[in-house]
């Protein structure tokens, strides 16, 4: 993977005098340029590049372990660690952590996928059949002894079986697949015949950590003594914290693991604590019970204004899109899950053909709904510039093979046109929610929207739910209404696009049968000129159909570090992932 350097370049804006820090400069980055992650480009066979062997290091002989590492985030819920049961946002919170880890690593830097539990991987020349090469004496959590191939195997099982993992159903078919199989010749070796060629694209992604999106290896043993209920809340893994004592609502508690195999944390023990109201995260940063947190960009002041501490700057480091829930097109006599039918809603089709008045009616809704928004005003206003605003989801950073016209230019009284035009000159009523996920000024720019909305006669009830809350009801496909939504930036946008399938436990609320097609055919696209060409359809399809990939902006994120650590320590060891919030916590020392 070629990574172009800037986007992992960690700008950390160090004190200027005694008592403030220096200003974050605004992302200038042209989004269409090499400065954010660019496509897997062909290695000219089938085959995905091995990672660099990274050997097993000597543990480090360490001064007995001390102090407290305390971290505010917007919402934790009850810790969840199993790889089944875990839905958002304890997975994040476990990677970032990270609690659990990951056969690869995201780079810090660097062109290729970095290896984790597993050393190296080898991949035969038609890309099916997979050799992961298994790290020896990793030891689980909780005394459950050492990671076997067993224990991988299971754990991947378990991601595939999921109702809630991001990526079951995309392990599923490539793991599990009916035509492939796997095989364990040793106690370090699984090989995985995939059946069929995959994209290495989606594969990266659940073999790399920080994101939710990645299958984590948990101890078989410790299911089959403790049970499944046990597993999932006093989680066996191997990450370099394990979780201790937890509270929902209020707090975890996660000791370091001494001599870890990768990176012994600097602290005995790392608190993550549930602070929902941004002024309480502040107040706890300024008395100094907060050591860094979760922030709002229009926060920055208010960090300056401590003596002593600084700032840390991820520049591209989410991306945010709005998404139109119940648009299921998809029959269960053509062999899917049926969901919920019920349209009667002004931005969903009473139809599936594209060349139907219902079809042309809903685009019409959708697209005003759109075109009402000022992106530029969102990313200049609330995102203080760090920012630049985006067509369609999942495209950040690839926003240079956009068509030309690919852009939704602001303009509310086209929108009051458009809604006259399908019927709605009167207008509706929407649900509107914020998924709250960490992400900088994420409730700003959706109660933003709201408003915008309102302007063009659009009766909106906003509301703030915990994510937790929020996504039974996408994964059932049961909501009907809009969501304002931040993710990772994607290696490639078919990273991104099986939340847009039947098969998949999360949805983005759109399901019909171009998609369906298309989004298969690109994610077994082996070479990369073929799976571009197709992603590059499905862009040109949602966008002139207004679908649920619908693009508000790309966010740098800026993370506070108070006065007690040292950013020199963290610096260069934020791994590319799911960077709504910071990864990289085992490696800060006290300064």
């Amino acid at each position: 993977m070629i990574l172009a350097p800037l986007v992992l370049l960690l700008v950390a804006i160090l004190a200027c005098g005694s008592s403030a820090t220096a200003t974050p400069v605004p992302s200038t980055n042209d989004p269409g340029s090499p400065a954010t992650p660019t496509a897997v480009p062909s290695t000219g066979a089938t085959s995905a590049p091995a990672p660099t062997v990274v050997p097993n290091k000597a543990p480090e002989v360490k001064a007995k372990l001390s102090g407290t590492l305390n971290v505010g985030h917007k919402e934790l819920g009850p810790f969840m660690g199993s790889t089944k049961l875990t839905g958002n946002p304890q997975s994040f919170i476990n990677n970032s952590a990270p609690i659990t880890e990951t056969l690869g690593m995201m780079p810090f830097e660097g062109s290729e996928l970095l290896p984790g539990l597993a050393e190296s991987w080898e991949v035969s020349p038609d890309g099916q059949i997979w050799t992961f090469n298994l790290r020896k004496g990793v030891q689980f959590h909780k005394g459950f002894g050492e990671m076997t191939a067993e224990d991988v195997e299971f754990s991947f099982r378990q991601v595939a079986n999921s109702e809630k993992h991001g990526r079951g159903s995309i392990v599923d078919m490539i793991f599990f697949n009916e035509n492939g199989s796997r095989s364990m010749p040793d106690d370090y070796t699984w090989i995985v015949d995939t059946g069929t060629p995959f994209s290495t694209i989606g594969i990266f992604e659940i073999l790399g950590t920080p994101r939710p999106s990645s299958a984590w290896i948990v101890s078989k043993k410790q299911y089959e003594q403790d049970g499944e209920e046990e597993a999932n809340h006093n989680t066996a893994a191997t990450g370099p914290w394990e979780i201790g004592e937890w509270k929902t609502g209020e707090y975890w508690e996660m000791p370091a693991i001494e001599n870890h195999w990768r990176q012994t944390p600097n602290f005995a023990k790392m608190i993550a604590w549930e602070i929902p109201e941004e002024s309480a995260r502040i107040a706890g940063f300024k008395t100094g019970n907060l050591d860094t947190f979760s922030m709002a960009l229009d926060s920055i002041p208010e960090v300056e204004s401590v003596e002593g501490a600084t700032l840390l700057q991820v520049p591209n480091a989410t991306q945010a899109q709005l998404s139109f829930y119940g648009q299921l097109h998809l029959k269960e006599e053509d062999g899917f899950k049926a969901w919920p039918g019920d349209r009667d809603y002004p931005w969903i089709s009473a139809s599936s053909d594209v060349d139907s008045p219902e079809w042309a009616n809903a685009v019409k809704v959708r697209k005003a709904l759109s075109i009402a928004i000022d992106r530029q005003a969102l990313v200049d206003n609330l995102l203080i510039g760090f920012g630049h605003t985006t067509t369609l989801a999942n495209w950040g950073g690839h926003e240079g093979r956009y068509e030309p016209d690919m852009v939704w230019e602001y303009d509310p009284e086209a929108a009051k046109a458009l809604l006259a035009e399908a019927g709605f000159g009167d207008g509706f009523d929407i649900t509107l929610t914020a998924a709250i996920r960490g992400a900088p000024s994420e409730v700003e720019s959706c109660e933003a929207i709201a408003q915008y909305w309102e302007d063009i006669g659009i009766g909106v009830k906003y509301q703030n739910l915990p994510y937790g809350t929020l996504r039974p009801s996408l994964v059932g496909r049961t909501y009907r209404g809009a969501t304002c939504h931040s993710s990772a930036i994607r290696l490639s946008p078919v990273e991104g696009m099986g939340s847009y399938t039947n098969a998949q436990p999360f949805s983005y609320g759109q399901e019909h049968a171009f998609l369906e097609e298309n989004i298969h055919k690109a994610m077994k696209a082996i070479q990369t000129d073929e799976r571009q060409a197709t992603e590059d359809a499905i862009a040109r399809w949602v966008f002139d159909n207004a679908m649920a990939m619908i693009g508000l902006y790309v966010t740098d994120n800026v993370w506070p570090v108070g006065p007690k650590i040292d950013v020199n320590s963290w610096r260069g060891h934020v791994k590319l992932g799911d960077l709504r919030q910071i990864n990289g916590f085992e490696y800060i020392a006290p300064r």
